[in-house]
């Protein structure tokens, strides 16, 4: 049996790395005298990292459908400072968001929220996208969510959660991952933005669980499904939600 020619590539290339590509000059072949000094090693000393404030109005709270929805105030990727509760006598949509995840781009490329940011905050709903990566995880980042605000047209506030203290807070697991908050501040739905990943409905027909909820707060009427399974990845917290 051949050994994998791989494997003998790359440590080819590694001894060709440490060797010398030509003979050394004579000054550099020259040992240095047995009475100098040893140099002893510097380490640059590590950049502190400054902690990451927690974002909520009451630190440790938690969030729980038919209770008041735990109040914020995050910074968006356009520097602006956002407070939840400043949006009392509104109906909220808070969607957890990750520009570089397959089911976000697909759902905010061509599929169900192409254009249902829009056309929801036409009829005075406020749209909050929040980001909760934590540093250098996949689509953190102010410049990162900015291009994808303008790729997609988006014209609401990404949030920047990258402590994770929002999206623990409301137990959000997944991108996209949807909530809404009736006009009194109370959360009255988390879960899916509708049974439909990548935009294949489960089962054949749609069903559309957000715009179902912002309808049914419209004519007045009960939540009919207030709590379903969210889809698509996971939520890149520093460390992992506890559940």
């Amino acid at each position: 049996m051949h050994r994998p020619l791989v494997p003998l590539v790359i440590l080819s290339l590694a001894l060709a790395l440490a060797c010398d590509s030509g003979p050394k000059p004579p000054e550099a072949a020259k040992a240095a005298p047995a009475s100098a000094p040893a140099t002893p090693a510097t380490t640059p000393a590590a950049t502190p990292v400054a902690p990451i404030a927690n974002p909520l109005a009451e630190p440790g709270a938690v969030a729980a459908i038919g209770q008041p929805a735990p109040d914020f105030t995050l910074e968006a990727a356009d520097g602006s400072k956002v407070k939840l509760s400043d949006f009392k006598g509104k109906r909220v949509v808070l969607e957890w968001f990750n520009p570089e995840c397959p089911f976000v781009k697909q759902a905010h490329g061509d599929g169900a929220l192409k254009d249902l940011a829009a056309r929801t905050t036409a009829t005075g709903v406020v749209w909050l996208a929040i980001n909760s990566g934590a540093p250098g995880k996949q689509g953190h980042g102010a410049e990162v969510n900015k291009q994808a605000a303008a790729t997609w047209k988006l014209g609401h506030p990404i949030l920047l959660d990258a402590g994770g203290y929002v999206g623990k807070a409301y137990d959000a697991t997944n991108t996209p991952h949807v909530f809404v908050v009736d006009e009194k501040g109370v959360l009255v739905y988390r879960g899916a933005l509708d049974n439909a990943p990548m935009g294949e409905p489960d089962g054949g027909t749609r069903i559309a669980y957000l715009e179902d909820t912002l309808a049914a707060l419209t004519a007045g009427k009960p939540v009919a499904t207030p709590e379903t399974k969210a889809w698509g990845c996971s939520v890149k917290y520093d460390k992992p939600a506890a559940h």
